[in-house]
């Protein structure tokens, strides 16, 4: 259900404890390393014999496992030709012992110390070309010459396939981005994990399709050492309930919205329809009085709950709660409440008394972040459905002042959000192209997906009522807000294909979660019958 996302430090940390604690030895990860490489060859190009592949091989360990891909490449048939970029005698231990043994099998190698375009002009022009120049340890600002040999894969690029071994050379392993160029990929083998980098959205534009490889790294390393960041895998959908024949609304739970304010009656009719698309049995809206005939106008299949008087919250109406709080399994509580003065006592009074798991929302967040002292009435099955600028605010809230990219780039989200839950009770989901889930002793969770078709005004209303129907039927909350995120994420993904350039209504992406819903189901069929497919993503 996740899939780890190291960064290069720990994959690092991974390499150093297999070695000199379990006595794997390098030349047997490299040899790992590149077999696999030569498996997603074959997946992406078939046949190889023939192939005149070039290689590029720098001066790390990243350089060995090229030596070791040319030595099978040519024992495929393919015409290899190998450029390293520091002298043979240079290369020690294992990358040494490769291009050594790449040499006794007749592998020609050539060493350039900057690209010469004289000497490479006596080469035949790829079909393939293999990166190898720089791995994950790279950081930092490129040295001199190495732009210049990126600009050279990139070019023959233009003509050859390009297979990135672990990283595409010049991209940051941990940020995702190009330092300040990189390796435009078709493909990328990364060995055993994705590295964080790799996964990010800066990154996109690098890597191609990624093939994630195991290489022989103990199942008790990545367990004593488990990564700080994970990714959302297709298989989180095991975790919904398969609906039963004989099920009936009352098993299918009962969410509760809690919201409405003048003028803003749409954003709780949008969270019920995504709670209702979701698999909901049952779904009220509470709303002050005056607001009710409005709401129930909406969608015919919500019913409402009326408190007392008038068209504001009041916070004596968290007392008429109260006593129906025993009939839901789940509520979603902020959607169009409205940030009223009096509202702030009524979310006091809610949040303090008995009540099922919740999804807080919108303007409850706002009350958050002006009441931080609210935060210690939550609990362990609670989840927070924060924007960048919500986050912003709760962070204010506890005079921590966010750095300039503490919610906007991906991987400061992931430590934005990891750091605020790590000492919390309760789950944070923080919205956003690839949003994150994160809960205190679990790596904060990567969604996988970017949708256009999302960024609307009502996406987050849909997908609050969508995470409260998961919390409804049962599912605890990391698993409701992880499932919740790529379900909705997928939505979007989905809902891009009726409308590349946009222009969708909120409501279409609750409208279309049964069908997105279906789409994972077969795909994960698809992944049943077909391993290879499960190391690729796209």
């Amino acid at each position: 259900m996740f899939a780890p996302l190291p960064t290069p430090e720990e994959m690092a940390r991974w390499d150093r404890t297999s070695i000199d604690g379990y006595g794997l030895r390098n030349e047997m990860l490299m040899e790992n390393a590149s077999r696999e490489a030569l498996h997603v060859l074959r997946t992406e190009l078939g046949r190889l014999a023939g192939l005149n592949a070039l290689v590029f091989a720098g001066p790390g360990n990243n350089g060995g496992d090229a030596f070791a891909l040319a030595r099978h490449l040519h024992d495929q048939g393919a015409l290899v030709h190998v450029i390293h970029t520091k002298p043979a005698s240079h290369y020690k231990r294992a990358s040494g012992y490769h291009l050594r043994l790449a040499r006794k099998v007749g592998v020609p190698t050539l060493y350039l110390s900057y690209p010469n375009p004289a000497a490479l002009s006596e080469l035949p022009f790829p079909d393939l070309v293999i990166d190898g120049l720089l791995g994950t340890g790279f950081s930092g600002p490129l040295r001199n010459d190495m732009p210049a040999w990126i600009d050279l894969v990139n070019e023959l690029g233009g003509g050859a396939f390009v297979l990135a071994v672990d990283i595409p050379s010049g991209l940051d392993g941990l940020s995702g981005r190009p330092s300040p160029v990189a390796v435009a990929a078709d493909a990328t083998v990364a060995f055993e994990a994705v590295k964080i980098g790799l996964a990010l959205p800066e990154a996109a534009a690098y890597v191609g399709r990624v093939h994630v490889r195991p290489i022989g790294i103990p199942r008790r390393v990545l367990e004593e050492t488990p990564p700080s960041f994970c990714r959302i895998e297709p298989e989180i959908i095991d975790c919904l309930p398969a609906p039963s024949a004989t099920m009936h609304k009352g098993q299918a739970g009962h969410v509760l919205i809690i919201g409405g304010a003048e003028g803003l009656t749409g954003a709780p009719l949008l969270a019920a329809l995504g709670a209702l698309r979701g698999g909901a049995g049952l779904v009220t809206i509470a709303c002050p009085a005056g607001l009710a005939a409005e709401i129930k106008a909406g969608v015919p299949e919500v019913m409402t709950l009326s408190l007392a008087h008038g068209r504001d919250w009041k916070s004596d109406m968290a007392g008429i709660l109260g006593r129906e709080m025993h009939r839901f399994d789940a509520l979603v509580l902020g959607p169009g409440l409205g940030r009223a003065p009096e509202t702030a006592a009524f979310v006091d009074a809610l949040l303090s008394q008995e009540r099922p798991p919740a999804v807080l929302d919108a303007d409850c967040l706002y009350w958050l972040s002006k009441h931080p002292q609210l935060m210690n009435t939550l609990r362990s099955t609670d989840i927070l459905t924060p924007h960048p600028g919500e986050m912003q605010r709760l962070l204010l809230a506890e005079e921590k002042t966010p750095s300039k990219a503490a919610t906007t780039e991906a991987l400061e989200r992931l430590r934005t959000a990891a750091a605020f839950v790590a000492h919390r009770p309760f789950t944070l989901i923080l919205k956003g192209a690839y949003s994150v889930a994160a809960c205190a002793g679990r790596p904060a969770a990567l969604s996988p997906f970017a949708a256009p078709a999302l960024a609307t005004g009502g996406a987050g209303d849909v997908l609050a009522g969508l995470v409260g129907s998961l919390l409804g039927r049962g599912l605890s909350a990391l698993p409701a807000a992880c499932l919740g995120l790529y379900w909705h994420g997928y939505a979007g993904v989905l809902l891009g294909r009726t409308y590349p350039n946009r222009g969708n209504l909120a409501g279409e992406i609750a409208h279309i979660l049964p069908h997105a819903l279906e789409e994972l189901y077969n795909a994960q069929r698809k992944r049943h019958h077909d391993p290879e497919s499960r190391h690729s993503h796209p």
